[in-house]
Order: structure tokens, then sequence, then C-alpha cells
């Protein structure tokens, strides 16, 4: 952080210093002006790039910062297709090198006025101030994504054994990878593929947060953000996806009035995507669910087995010739 904070103090004083001095300018209309000058390889078309960035307006409001959040800037070098995207500023620059960017906010907002936001009034510009930490080929990018990607696979199959292990449960496992305890039984019937349900649920990752609940008390309990939602059982075609896979294997496991809790790994609920800001990728689920009602609906008869027919041959009975006694 405080690496971080040196390099913010110097480009400040750079900014401030050279703020009468010409900037120059790319085809497209871009203002820029590099403050650092390596002697690396330029970034090259097709490249990837990784960066960290500050994005703020003339005013200074800062809108993004990736230093604070974490999370630096990934992307491609294609040929530039508007003033914004920053492809005719990344060919100027090596790995370690800085630079102040200022994009006319009216090259961004051409056709689509209604979509201006009052921070980039005409005349206004949009300013990026940036560091590239690391430039491979498609090729190395692809590789170390894949590693990662492996990487978090194996986790998560690590992750999750601890949490059934740390919480003593006792799960059944379905061919699809679906953990399950029904902590509830019941003898009412069964759902079947296309009936209508209303389920509470309570769904939480492996650190057991919280992420959403149905039910009022639980989802005050472990402080959650639903304003206006009203707390009820939530309505579910079962079999129809319209909830993640590991829901619709899941409650047709169940009866009427039963509750369970499913262990669902990511290859049954958000997968290499996530979920908003609470389920990353790649993430196992849990989730505490009370099969409240099942609303069937008029499910074709099965057919009848058909009856093979075995067909059996008349014996032909001969007539015996008589025997002729002469």
């Amino acid at each position: 952080m405080m690496k971080y904070m040196f390099f913010i103090l110097a480009l400040t004083i750079a900014v401030n210093a050279n703020a009468q001095a010409d900037l120059q300018r790319t085809p497209k209309g871009v203002l820029y002006q590099i403050f650092t000058h390596n002697t690396g390889d330029k970034v090259k078309l097709n490249d990837v790039v990784t960066f960290q960035f500050i994005e703020k307006t003339d005013k200074d409001s800062v809108l993004y910062n990736s230093y604070t959040t974490g999370r630096p800037g990934k992307v491609q070098v294609t040929a530039s297709q508007n003033a914004g995207d920053l492809m005719e500023i990344f060919p100027l620059l090596a790995v370690q090198d800085s630079v102040l960017v200022k994009v006319p906010a009216d090259s961004i907002f051409v056709k689509h006025e209604d979509q201006r936001p009052a921070f980039f009034p005409k005349g206004s510009n949009w300013i990026f101030i940036l560091k590239i930490e690391k430039v491979q080929s498609l090729t190395e990018a692809i590789a170390e994504r894949n590693a990662a990607i492996e990487k978090i696979k194996a986790a998560e199959a690590t992750d999750a054994e601890k949490y059934i292990a740390d919480h003593k449960l006792t799960l059944k496992t379905t061919a699809t990878g679906l953990k399950y305890v029904i902590t509830q039984p019941s003898i009412k019937p069964k759902p079947l593929k296309g009936d209508t349900l209303l389920v509470n649920y309570a769904g939480r990752s492996l650190d057991d947060k919280v992420f959403d609940s149905s039910i009022e008390a639980v989802a005050k309990s472990a402080g959650l953000q639903q304003p206006g939602r009203t707390y009820e059982p939530i309505q579910v075609i079962v079999g129809a996806g319209s909830v993640i896979p590991g829901w619709d294997e899941g409650l047709l496991l169940l009866n009427e009035g039963a509750k369970a809790t499913f262990v669902i790994p990511s290859a049954l609920a958000y997968g290499a995507q996530g979920q908003g800001n609470d389920i990353k990728p790649y993430s196992t689920l849990v989730f505490d669910v009370e099969l409240v009602k099942v609303k069937p609906v008029k499910h074709p008869l099965a057919p009848k087995p058909a009856v093979k027919k075995t067909l059996h041959k008349k014996k032909t009975l001969q007539k015996k010739k008589p025997v002729n006694k002469s």
C-alpha cells in the first residue's frame, strides 16, 4: 500500500507539473502523456495486457481504482474501435510504463446522449491514469488462465470436504455429484418434473456467509440488505431449468413437507461464471431448503408395458394308417 501511495503521489506531482504542457493526441482525438519510457518491447497487437488504473472525472472524482479494489484490468489488444477503448494507447507503452489519458467524453456519447451521466457534461474528459504491469502473448495468457482454473477447481473440492467435515455432515451423493441429507423426512407425496413447488431456503457459501434467503429471520440475522423483498416461499417449476441444476435434481428427491441440506458443487450451480459479488467462480454452495408445498400438474399416464404375445403352433395330429394284417 505504501508503494502504491508513493506512486500516486509522484504521478500527481508529475501531472500538476505538466498541466500546462501540450499533450500528444492519437488519431481518434485521445490526449495522452507518458510519464516513463522503459526500454522494453512495446505492447503488440494481440498481446494480453494486465494494468493498474485509476478512472476519474475532470473534477478529480474517482470512479474506479484498481489498487484499492485489488482487481487490475486485463485485456487483449486489438484494433481500436472507439476513442474510449484505449487500444490506441497500449501499443505506445512497455512494461512498467505509466501514462495519463484524457478521452473526450463527447466522443463516447455520440448518438447516445440519453446515456450520458451528469458527471460527464459536454466538453469534459474521461481520465485514466494507468500503469502496465504485465504483457503476455495470447498463448501465455491462456496457459496461465487454465492453470489458475485448475488450481481453483482443486481448491473447490478440498474446501467442500473441509466444510462437510467441520459441520459433521453425513451426506448421500448422487451420480451427478450433488450431496444432500434429508434433515426432516416426510411421508407426503414427492413432486414430479413439471410440478410447481413452494420452497423456503437459505443459501450460504463455504465460509458460512448467507448470501440469500426467503426467510426474514435468517436474512436479518445475516445482515442481508434486500429492500422491498417479500419474505415468503418462492415458486419453482421443478425440472424446467428455472433454477440451478442442483436444485432441480435435489427438490425431486424430497417429499412435500421435508427439509434438507444440499451441498451443490459449482458444476451444478453457477460454474465458471459465478454470480454477483457473493458467489465467486467455481464455488460450492450450501442450501438449507424446505419443500413447503407441491402443486401437481396433470401428468400424462404412463403407457402400460406391452404384453409380449407368444404364438403357439397348433400341433397337427396325423391319423395313423391302419395296419394291414393280411
